[in-house]
């Protein structure tokens, strides 16, 4: 189906990116899996893009060669979506970091897509606007949010990249470059493409710049840590503050033990270990009046139902220390066991409470430690799966029994697979399960218009 690549693709390679193309040995091993590891795939040839127009370049060529290409930004993604699994062209967008306009009529931004979130976030910053995507992930690439469609801390109140997307240039594998989408507002013109390419995990596009929709930065932000006496009771709370007329910018649950892994990983204390569960809620605003009374609203809601106290972060250093352990939470649950996996299940924001009681089931049932944490305000939880010292054997199957337990449940309470990790490699089966094969058979029709030969990240999500 495909073809391999040999010295005459390498030399072609060569000529049209000198200096920027690598194989064999000169390909670090980085690039061989993702952040979690659990995939595996080597490259034939790494190459190292700096434009469109040479993406658009590397695409043409692979089309007219049926060569497979992996689409590569940070690596930091979880479910292997960014693994070679075919051998052939790895495209690395790392080092296409421009921002290309700010317009500050229109309030977007255009830059392209492998620019770091953080560094996005910082331009923004420092000209008092703000992307408002906030994925836990600072060093993923913008290109890598838009692939999974990205959510993160802020997605309550300000949604997720795709309400931040206003216009993209995507490279088709024939090399055809398209741009979808504009500077507009509202769009009622025909399909919108841009919104199929978001969340498409790479398998439809190269998705090369993005005008994205940025806001005056507000004034003024304040954040509580609401501790509870039971896990029960904390996101029990959520459904309340989203019925108050309030709301958070961020709705966050978090538990003791994961806690503790973030201060042993950080190497700072926690402003409290009161409690077995938390509640972190940020508010933002332009006048101070308006966020306190947004915070004291909420405040007073959670003591009336059973919070234990309310910890205002009113300080630079109480502020930091509560951010940096839950951005920490990932890696400190990865440095606390010798392997783990992940299930970024979306359940209705009604059985998130439920939904983590189940899973505290699960880990009784097949003997395994699942701490998790998550965005209470939207669903979206984050559990991870943690080896222990387990055998080969004893995890293969007992990780696949908690999956599949997890995953049937979600789909009992009318959740999804994923809210924002994506599906890519490891989660195909989960998603088979739950869409069923007529809504998978669709998206392969999908993929066959945009990509005819299946050259782009092939084998990943259908």
């Amino acid at each position: 189906m495909f073809n391999e690549v040999n010295k005459e693709d390498l030399l072609a390679l060569q000529k049209m990116l000198p200096g920027r193309v690598f194989d064999g040995r000169q390909i670090n091993e980085d690039y061989y899996h993702d952040e979690l590891g659990t995939a595996f795939g080597v490259p034939d040839v790494l190459v190292k893009v700096l434009s469109t127009k040479e993406v658009s370049d590397v695409m043409g060529y692979a089309c007219s060669r049926s060569i497979p290409v992996v689409v590569r930004g940070s690596g930091t993604g979880l479910v292997g979506g960014a693994v070679a699994t075919h051998g052939g062209i790895m495209l690395d967008t790392s080092m296409m970091k421009k921002v290309l306009e700010l317009d500050e009529n229109n309030l977007t931004v255009t830059v392209q897509t492998g620019i770091l979130l953080m560094e996005l976030a910082a331009y923004c910053d420092e000209r008092g606007f703000q992307y408002c995507p906030d994925p836990g992930e600072k060093s993923a690439t913008i290109g890598g949010n838009i692939s999974t469609n990205a959510g993160g801390m802020r997605a309550m109140k300000y949604g997720v990249t795709r309400d931040a997307v206003r216009a993209i240039t995507v490279v088709l594998a024939s090399g055809e470059i398209m741009k979808f989408g504009s500077k507009v507002v509202k769009n009622s013109s025909g399909y919108d493409l841009k919104d199929l390419i978001i969340g498409s995990e790479g398998t439809l596009g190269v998705v090369t710049e993005a005008t994205l929709k940025i806001i005056p930065k507000p004034e003024y932000a304040i954040s509580i840590l609401v501790p509870f006496r039971t896990m029960k009771d904390a996101i029990s709370t959520v459904p309340k503050i989203i019925r108050a007329q309030v709301t958070p910018v961020a709705t966050e649950y978090m538990s003791q033990d994961v806690i503790l892994f973030a201060e042993e990983y950080l190497g700072k204390k926690f402003p409290t270990h009161a409690s077995d569960a938390y509640l972190l809620l940020t508010f933002d605003g332009n006048t101070r009046e308006a966020v306190m009374h947004d915070m004291e609203t909420i405040a007073d809601l959670c003591l009336e139902n059973d919070a234990i106290d309310v910890f205002m972060i009113d300080t630079e250093e109480r502020s930091a220390s509560v951010w940096s352990a839950r951005s920490a939470f990932l890696e400190a649950i990865k440095g606390s066991t010798d392997q783990m996996d992940e299930c970024d299940v979306v359940v209705p924001r009604s059985r998130v409470a439920d939904f983590i009681l189940f899973t505290h089931e699960v880990a009784k049932n097949v003997g395994l430690r699942i701490p998790s944490f998550g965005h209470a305000g939207d669903g979206n939880l984050h559990i991870y799966l943690c080896r222990d010292g387990l055998d080969d054997k004893q995890w293969e199957s007992r990780k696949e029994k908690a999956f599949s337990m997890m995953y049937e449940k979600s789909k009992e309470m009318g959740g999804l697979v994923s809210g924002e990790h994506g599906i890519g490699l490891d989660k195909k089966k989960y998603l088979l399960d739950m869409l069923g094969e007529r809504q998978l058979e669709l998206m392969r029709g999908i993929k066959s218009v945009f990509d005819p030969k299946g050259i782009l990240n092939p084998g990943k999500v259908i």
